[in-house]
């Protein structure tokens, strides 16, 4: 959203008209190039300009001259600055294209040349678009100009292009940035770079004495520089020493996939790992290698160094972030290299463990161990390392302790995704850590929802996937509870103004949390591992303890995702459910209907889950309703499931109707039938009566339509029960026309009651054809043609209650 000032600018530029805008095209051409006299005017229009053509998503076109003459300005190294920043930026979002007409005439300034190429870059489509900028900066790196005239810019642009393009550049000319890559990694200056110094008054200016290069805690750098040496002024050769480190791992990435021949490190691993490292650290040794390899070494010592640097005590905090982020960086950087030559494993886990012990403690580093896990994820199996101990403090600690850390949920979540197939097969925590993963999500739900939509199938495993159901249903709980243990350890107990300023009613939480008839709930809630249980009897208890979070927005938008994870996490089960797991769902699905946190329209979306999936389970095991059918009976055999989950109760009695039958299960009995028969009559009877003083109902025609045509689908299966269902259909005409339905239920509804009432009737007088109608199809895939979602009857049983209708034509004399 923009601010209000800078959205009325926004819809000034959408809407200013075609002739007002040409008007404004010649006003800037006319004032192009600038002097000094109109210097102030122009920046002003060349801003305007720029807001008009980034003001909506389609490009403007500009007139050509104007085009022109702001690739003039883009292209001379005169130009002040601010006018190259806003014709680039104008140039990159109009028409028409730049990009041939700057390729031709590339400058050699090299600020000139890094906004010329964010156009180019900008506007390339293909490989040919960025060829001629490709050759012109590697040619600039073959000449044999001195340092000093090589560009700083030229490694960014660099790299933005084979990013785009891996195949533009030849193996010569990988080769030949591997070479330049590897002098400006390892042998940048360690000195200072030169600053002048007045003399005093009289005397002229001097050049001091280049000073050494600095560690982090202010110690003079005795080795090769890196970014983490500190200095009062750079050379050319330690910026360009930086902007190597900045795109080693892009660049090993992409063209470092060769390595050696799978001989060559076969015969490399069998080597001790002392002799190798010896051998390798030679210099005279590292110059014969090839270029990508002498690239691999020297990236490999300059992450070895910054490991080390890294123990140093910085004395400026900004440093010690810059710690970390090149710790990182490093890791990762010796995780490509070793990928890609195993023989490096053997070298670089002797570091990579000292660091893993030196970091682990601290979790202020987290996100530095999170590479390092990596590296054990990859490596470990090859240099017979234990890696128990890094995954299980990953998978415990981190989502327990961080869980309020957004960007290490981030990159934990994606850490996962990245591994999800190894994670699964070699890392046994990872499936019985999801109570601890859901709590990245609960506390960032709107960031991480679609990382979770991908994670989520590789976390179910037969032994947890009724606990982890559960705890999807309790998501919300979760949030709350996180947020009360978050603002516990913020408030103390004793100070209990803070606390009252929290609200009546998260007060009156924070006070349960922090009791201990509640600690075992709030305990499993925030429990680490699955296998505790798959749920807790007091569930109703820890509700009532949460109800003052209800209303706050994380529980809220957690609540709002359930469903989604709900859609997953069944699409994904029941591909590979069995009959004991389908079994343990439904009761899960009968039982949970009426036990979830009571926030605004939860239930009500949780229970439309439910409704969908329910039929899924028994479309898969038909013997479900057997199966379970005290648990069914109990269900449909109380009217306060009307009242509370009307749409779960629906699809329920619509399963029943539907595979209640001998032809889905032999063991469904005449007596089976009839105790079903007898619950929903029952219903059906209590919620139909019209008393004078009774009130509208309270449920919709629909239900009534299903629980009609269950009951005629039972009584068709067994015809004694036959006279009873006809006889309460019968009834429903005096329903439907009573003064309270008419209330409620619009005409539609009400002849839609009394018509499948009547169709129902004539049916059951012909009890073979009413089994041949209402009975399911075992072998049938296609649509029954239901004229309600789940609820109505085929099209051949209207026709037959058409034929037996007393004035049909179509009935015999």
């Amino acid at each position: 959203m923009y601010a209000p000032g800078t959205e009325s600018l926004v819809k000034q530029a959408r809407e200013i008209q075609e002739e007002e805008l040409q008007r404004f095209y010649g006003r800037i051409s006319k004032h192009l190039p600038s002097n000094k006299e109109v210097a102030v005017e122009v920046v002003d229009s060349l801003q305007r300009l720029h807001l008009i053509v980034s003001a909506t998503k389609y490009a403007k076109t500009l007139p050509p001259d104007l085009i022109k003459k702001l690739q003039t300005l883009l292209r001379s190294p005169s130009c002040p600055e601010q006018f190259q920043i806003l014709s680039s930026a104008i140039l990159r979002e109009s028409l028409p294209l730049s990009l041939h007409v700057l390729s031709t005439e590339l400058s050699q300034d090299s600020r000139a040349l890094s906004y010329m190429a964010s156009v180019v870059l900008s506007q390339a489509g293909s490989k040919e678009d960025l060829l001629p900028l490709c050759q012109h900066l590697l040619k600039s790196l073959e000449s044999r100009q001195s340092e000093v005239q090589v560009p700083k810019h030229m490694l960014p642009i660099l790299s933005k292009i084979f990013s785009f393009s891996p195949q533009i550049l030849s193996e010569d000319q990988v080769n030949l940035v591997s070479r330049k890559l590897t002098d400006w990694l390892r042998y940048a200056s360690v000195h200072q770079g030169a600053s002048m110094s007045s003399g005093g008054f009289f005397t002229s200016p001097r050049i001091r004495q280049p000073a050494p290069m600095t560690e982090v805690d202010g110690a003079v750098a005795g080795d090769f520089f890196t970014v983490l040496c500190v200095g009062q002024s750079y050379t050319e050769d330690q910026w360009m020493n930086m902007y190597t480190f900045s795109m080693i791992k892009n660049w090993l990435l992409t063209y470092d996939t060769e390595g050696t021949s799978t001989a060559e490190s076969d015969d490399r691993s069998e080597v001790d790992s002392s002799v190798m490292s010896m051998v390798s650290a030679t210099s005279s040794s590292s110059r014969l290698l090839p270029p990508k390899e002498r690239l691999r070494e020297k990236a490999f010592e300059y992450c070895h160094r910054l490991i080390e640097q890294s123990d140093r005590k910085a004395l400026k905090r900004t440093d010690a972030e810059l710690q970390k982020a090149c710790l990182v960086e490093s890791v990762a950087i010796m995780d490509i290299i070793c990928s890609e030559d195993a023989s490096y494993v053997y070298r670089a886990f002797p570091c990579i463990k000292a660091l893993y012990g030196r970091l682990s403690a601290d979790l202020a580093f987290a996100r530095a161990l999170l590479p390092i896990a990596q590296f054990y994820l990859n490596h470990s199996e090859t240099a017979a390392v234990d890696s128990e101990a890094v995954f299980h403090q990953v998978f415990t600690r981190f989502p327990a302790e961080l869980f309020n850390e957004p960007m290490l949920a981030f990159e934990f979540v994606h850490f996962c995704l990245h591994n999800v197939s190894v994670l699964q097969e070699k890392v046994a925590i990872y499936r019985h850590s999801f109570p601890n993963l859901l709590k990245f999500l609960a506390w960032n739900s709107p960031g991480l929802i679609s990382e979770y939509v991908e994670l989520l199938p590789s976390l179910l495993a037969p032994e947890t996937a009724i606990e982890l159901l559960h705890s999807l249903l309790d998501l919300p709980c979760l949030a709350a509870a996180l947020d009360l243990q978050h603002r516990s350890s913020c408030y103390p107990a004793q100070d209990r103004a803070v606390w009252d300023q929290q609200g009546s009613k998260i007060t009156a939480s924070l006070d349960a949390f922090r009791q201990p008839s509640y600690r075992g709930l709030f305990l499993y809630i925030l429990r680490p591992e699955a296998g505790t249980g798959d749920t807790i009897d007091r569930l109703s208890t820890l509700h009532e303890a949460l109800e003052g979070m209800v209303e706050s927005p994380r529980v809220v938008r957690c609540a709002q995702i359930v469903p989604v994870l709900l859609h997953v996490y069944f699409n994904t089960v029941t591909q590979t459910a069995d009959e004991k797991l389908i079994n343990q769902l439904l009761l899960v699905l009968l039982e949970r209907s009426s036990l979830l946190f009571n926030i605004k329209n939860f239930s009500t979306e949780v229970q439309r889950v439910f409704s969908t999936h329910l039929q899924t389970l028994c479309k898969l095991h038909p013997p479900l309703i057997v199966d379970q059918y005290k648990e069914l009976l109990d269900f449909v055999s109380t009217t306060t499931s009307i009242y509370s989950k009307e749409n779960f109760y629906t699809h329920a009695v619509w399963v029943i109707g539907e595979y209640l039958s001998v032809s889905y299960d032999s063991r469904c009995t005449v007596e089976l039938i009839t105790s079903f028969f007898e619950g929903l009559e029952a219903v059906l009877f209590e919620i139909t009566q019209v008393r004078q003083s009774s009130s509208p109902p309270c449920y919709s025609p629909r239900l009534l339509t299903v629980l009609m045509t269950a009951l005629a689908k039972l009584a068709s299966r067994s015809q004694d029960l036959i006279p009873r269902a006809s006889l309460l259909l019968s009834k429903m005409r005096s329903f439907a026309r009573s003064g309270p339905v008419a209330v409620c239920f619009s005409e539609e509804d009400t002849e839609e009651i009394i018509t499948r009432a009547h169709e129902l009737i004539n049916l059951l007088k012909l009890p073979n054809v009413a089994q041949f109608v209402l009975a399911p199809s075992t072998h049938g895939d296609s649509p029954r043609w239901h004229r309600d979602t789940n609820a109505g009857l085929p099209q051949r049983m209207r026709a037959i209650s058409g034929l037996l209708h007393n004035h049909s034509n179509f009935l015999p004399a």
